[in-house]
């Protein structure tokens, strides 16, 4: 199978994640897409990792859903091998000018989406540049100079509307080497660069599992995954997986996740820690904590939304399985950080919201805030 999509990160979740759905895909000769080629861009041990395994490792998929602990192992094979950038550069430059490439993923973290003053101009070919959108940059260039078709590029990271982010990124730096109006063109109009939203978590490796003594690269992962792609720009196809919801709008699906999902830790870390609870888990088990978070999804936060984003009771319902996942250990204090600011984004608009609509101030939230 021919290596049709290069990955920026070798990290725990795109391993979980992308890595994952396209070892599935690729099961089916009617949506198989391809192998990975994975970069990474620190110390290059992943990297020897997965070449030491030919690509091959397992994610337990552990959890609660549809009225059910779920404990099952899913085989990964997507990953054909793995290049570090520091000193392998030259075989990036080589798969990004293959006729096969398709795709380009990435998830480099929030981090990753900066400029780096040391990039001022482009490095010789066997040199990595030393920021991500450098680094991306010199991998399409490379492709254009070989008059190959504009690949797409898929950046996984929680950013509203990554791509275009990503893009604009890329431009400025192009700006910063020169780069010829011709090749500046083709990043602009040519590439596609998806905006997309994604949603699982990938709490790394299990404490204990059977397979954890012969699988060095074993990872964990909830069986909830949600990847929402903007249908308009990736021409209404991408992986046929039914984690992935092409979409028009994108906005919906963040106003879900940020007000739901986000919105009931921050309401938990504002009720429950005055109580000394601990964990998410203990949170939802707990005799009065466990129903005041059902009423607060049910009675405050989905009415406020459910006629402006996709199905927000039965989210709600999937939010509380997966804050009851066995295997997962979602400190309270590790939610608590920045509490004020995230109070801001997921629970004031709400609170507005609620008074706008009804008229008066929603009580479970406004006492948990003491607003």
């Amino acid at each position: 199978m021919s290596e049709t999509i290069l990955q920026f990160g070798a990290g725990n979740f795109l391993r979980a994640f992308a890595d994952l759905f396209v070892a599935q895909v690729n099961r089916d000769p009617a949506t198989a897409v391809g192998k990975i080629v994975v970069v990474q861009s620190t110390d290059r041990a992943r990297a020897d990792a997965l070449n030491a395994a030919g690509g091959r490792y397992h994610v337990a998929v552990r959890g609660f859903a549809d009225g059910r602990v779920v404990d099952e192992v899913e085989s990964v094979d997507s990953v054909s091998r793995a290049l570090h950038a520091g000193t392998q550069w030259s075989e990036v430059r080589a798969v990004a000018a293959s006729p096969d490439l398709r795709h380009i993923f990435s998830n480099t973290t929030e981090a990753g989406f900066a400029i780096d003053d040391r990039d001022v101009a482009r490095p010789a070919d066997a040199v990595a540049p030393h920021s991500f959108p450098a680094k991306l940059l010199d991998v399409l260039l490379t492709r254009h100079a070989a008059g190959l078709p504009a690949p797409t590029i898929v950046p996984c990271e929680l950013i509203e509307q990554n791509g275009q982010k990503l893009r604009t990124l890329v431009l400025t730096q192009a700006a910063r080497w020169q780069v010829a109006p011709a090749a500046v063109a083709w990043l602009t109009d040519a590439c596609v660069w998806l905006d997309n939203l994604v949603d699982r978590i990938v709490p790394g490796a299990p404490a204990e599992h059977p397979l954890k003594a012969s699988d060095p690269l074993l990872l964990s992962a909830e069986p909830f995954a949600f990847w929402g792609v903007q249908a308009s720009a990736s021409g209404g196809s991408f992986l046929s997986h039914p984690a992935v919801t092409l979409t028009d709008d994108l906005r919906p699906y963040y106003l879900r996740k940020v007000r739901i999902l986000n919105g009931a830790h921050t309401a938990l870390v504002a009720h429950a820690v005055p109580l000394g609870l601990k964990t998410v888990r203990e949170c939802v088990e707990h005799p009065e904590v466990g129903p005041w978070l059902e009423r607060v999804l049910r009675e405050e936060i989905v009415p406020v939304i459910a006629d402006r984003v996709v199905d927000a009771e039965g989210f709600a319902r999937t939010t509380l399985d997966r804050f009851r996942n066995p295997f997962l250990k979602h400190e309270l204090s590790a939610i608590a950080l920045n509490h004020e600011a995230k109070v801001k984004v997921r629970l004031l608009p709400t609170l507005a919201d609620y008074r706008e609509r009804f008229g008066k101030p929603a009580p479970l939230l406004s006492a948990a805030l003491g607003v």
